[in-house]
């Protein structure tokens, strides 16, 4: 693309790639989102898809001996059907409690979602009934957890683990959802299923482990699959070999994908869209080609910046100055004006809104319009 500067490096599975804006050829394969202009709410840009899923000023607190924490605060998002959206962020930012409110698997207590609505075809998640919550759970919407060894119950077989989805789902008697089960870890590529059914989840390494949690979640094809840090502690090459498992799923089964990560370089192969969160509030987001060549909020382009880049010789990594603010000690403003070197006194005294920038792009920064000028800040 003749003009438009340097494209930032992203590392996916065993190297760097380069962000591609025709999506074509292998690699990391987004591209801007179809139809990109219209806008169909004062912050999410309709782009000629249906919303599988809308969430609607979103607040979740945590009741702690300091007083009520809001660990998620106003958070506005959209996931269209059959796209990946990402939420990325440092630790702490809210990206794993918005994927457990939509599950509504907030403990509680101490948890609580005191506000918003979660939209799913158009049902509010969270003014259903918890029977119907449970049919929905694993059916409809299913979710990956961080660690597979955690997530498995140690004392029953995978096969178990699985059959019990179609057990309770399907309706299915224990050896028709066994057979299932063979058949579910054949699909995400577990050599011998039908040996494998019968052994424990400490009988495995974390790569087939990660695919027994694939294996259950997509059990009954949901609609959505929430996958929250689904490569975590697996090496770069099993890594690889998930994220390729995870997108041609997608693409069989025609379902959306909500991916809860900090790394960048998976975002950058796997998703369409990314929204990028920051002390429990939505600071940017976009499609992933624009906001990787352009970053608008500081915050996004500090993430960026401290990526390693095979077209620079550095000695060392920028950082990010400063610590993410405790949610209970919030500074007032912009949260992010004490790390930001772009902050002026409006952005210390009053808090941004998300707006909308136009090209199905939006940012809560007072410098989005002028920053949004700018060309390749990365």
């Amino acid at each position: 693309m003749e003009g438009a500067g340097p494209r930032p490096a992203a590392q996916v599975g065993l190297g760097w790639v380069l962000p591609r804006e025709d999506g074509g050829g292998s690699g990391a394969t987004y591209a801007p989102c179809p139809g990109a202009g219209g806008t169909e709410r004062e912050i999410h840009m309709s782009m000629g898809q249906e919303y599988l899923v809308e969430i609607r000023g979103l607040r979740t607190t945590f009741h702690t001996e300091e007083g009520t924490i809001p660990a998620v605060s106003g958070v506005d998002l959209t996931i269209r059907r059959g796209e990946t959206l990402a939420v990325v962020g440092e630790s702490g930012c809210g990206k794993s409690v918005t994927a457990l409110s939509i599950m509504r698997l907030i403990p509680s207590p101490p948890g609580r979602i005191e506000a918003g609505e979660i939209l799913f075809e158009g049902r509010d998640l969270l003014r259903l009934p918890e029977e119907e919550m449970r049919r929905i759970r694993g059916n409809e919407i299913a979710m990956i957890f961080q660690e597979p060894m955690t997530s498995l119950n140690p004392v029953f077989t995978v096969g178990d683990q699985i059959a019990e989805v179609f057990m309770f789902h399907r309706g299915m008697g224990r050896r028709e959802a066994l057979e299932h089960a063979v058949e579910m870890l054949r699909h995400v590529g577990i050599p011998a299923p039908e040996r494998r059914v019968r052994e424990y989840p400490h009988q495995m390494s974390g790569g087939m482990r990660q695919r027994v949690m694939i294996a259950m979640a997509l059990a009954c094809h949901p609609k959505l699959l929430i996958a929250d840090e689904p490569t975590t502690a697996l090496d770069v090459t099993i890594q690889a070999q998930i994220l390729d498992l995870m997108r041609r799923l997608k693409e069989e089964l025609g379902m959306a994908i909500l991916l809860i990560t900090h790394d960048l370089g998976v975002v950058a192969e796997m998703a369409e869209r990314v929204v990028v969160m920051y002390a429990g509030r939505v600071v940017e987001e976009g499609d992933v080609y624009s906001v990787f060549r352009n970053p608008v909020h500081p915050y996004t382009e500090g993430l960026l910046r401290s990526i390693p880049r095979l077209d620079e010789d550095r000695e060392r990594l920028p950082a990010i100055e400063g610590t993410v603010p405790s949610p209970g000690q919030m500074p007032r403003g912009c949260p992010f004006h004490p790390r930001c070197p772009y902050a002026t006194d409006t952005c210390r005294e009053v808090e941004p809104r998300l707006e909308p920038l136009g090209e199905g792009r939006a940012a809560a920064c007072h410098l989005a319009a002028e920053r949004l000028a700018g060309e390749g800040v990365v």
